[in-house]
């Protein structure tokens, strides 16, 4: 928990990272500010922006203007493809939304965060957020030189607040329902946040697989633990676009679909792209 950095202290501390910033018109006064309190921070979130990396232009104003129902700025950073970092506001912008309240008590303390299945707790105060320009269908490629820039922007910050790479997220890990960033792994962005600031923890051991149930516990009118645990499981894998607002216990076309998206995914599957479990899917999609 901390006060926000100044938008000076911000500007600082990305040039100090040897990053090409470009500042964007009055981004320093540019902010949402007059909706609800800005801080105190605990972390940074990181997006993708659903638009083509053709030149950042068109991607600056979507993120400066935002929509109709949703105002910008929706963000205080837009990194481009070319690892150029627009600053594009200062204060509280909407990149975060409502998001899962024990998520925020794990980036507080800093531990392994849980699944998100909540939507209970006001995101665009306690997070920065940089939006990074990708169509995010996990084809669109991340240039090295772009991961790199979030890596050392979200670095700059965690050094500021003397935070460890835990307090970076993504938007997925946040929200329900949101699969963004999608192309990259966070825990590699998070093991190269953490050596450049030279406090890489020991990573706790992955949950055991849960025992695949059978296939009959997956289905129209079915409602269980495990369909749960399949939904929150393909979020977090990046497969997750069909939920509405995430998953839960009682069996919908959602799950047929995300599953069905993951199975296509993958070689060993992709003749039994059905959308429903069988051992193998249930093997790959926990390991």
């Amino acid at each position: 928990m901390a006060t926000p950095m100044s938008a000076n202290e911000l500007l600082a501390a990305l040039l100090a990272k040897g990053l090409t910033v470009v500042e964007e018109g009055n981004w320093r006064t540019h902010n949402r500010n007059s909706k609800g309190a800005w801080g105190p921070v605990n972390g940074v979130m990181i997006h993708h922006t659903v638009t083509k990396g053709t030149g950042p232009a068109a991607t600056v104003g979507i993120v400066r203007n935002g929509y109709a129902d949703l105002p910008g700025p929706l963000c205080h950073g837009m990194i481009a493809k070319d690892g150029r970092i627009h600053l594009i506001g200062y204060g509280r912008t909407n990149h975060a939304g409502l998001g899962d309240d024990d998520v925020l008590q794990a980036v507080v303390a800093e531990k392994q965060l849980p699944s998100d299945n909540e939507a209970n707790t006001d995101g665009n105060r306690h997070f920065y957020g940089f939006e990074c320009e990708n169509l995010g269908d996990g084809k669109d490629p991340w240039p090295d030189c772009q991961l790199e820039a979030i890596e050392k922007a979200a670095t700059a910050i965690c050094r500021h607040h003397e935070w460890t790479a835990a307090s970076v997220i993504g938007h997925k890990e946040w929200q329900p329902g949101k699969i963004d960033p999608h192309g990259f792994n966070m825990d590699e962005m998070r093991d190269g946040i953490d050596d450049r600031l030279g406090t890489k923890p020991a990573r706790p051991k992955p949950p055991a697989r849960p025992p695949f149930p059978g296939r009959g516990a997956f289905g129209p009118g079915q409602s269980n633990g495990s369909i749960l645990l399949l939904g929150q499981q393909l979020v977090r894998r990046g497969f997750g676009k069909h939920y509405r607002v995430g998953p839960s216990k009682s069996w919908g076309e959602a799950d047929r679909l995300n599953l069905a998206d993951f199975q296509r995914s993958n070689k060993q599957l992709t003749g039994d792209a059905d959308g429903y479990p069988g051992p193998l899917t249930w093997h790959i999609l926990f390991s």
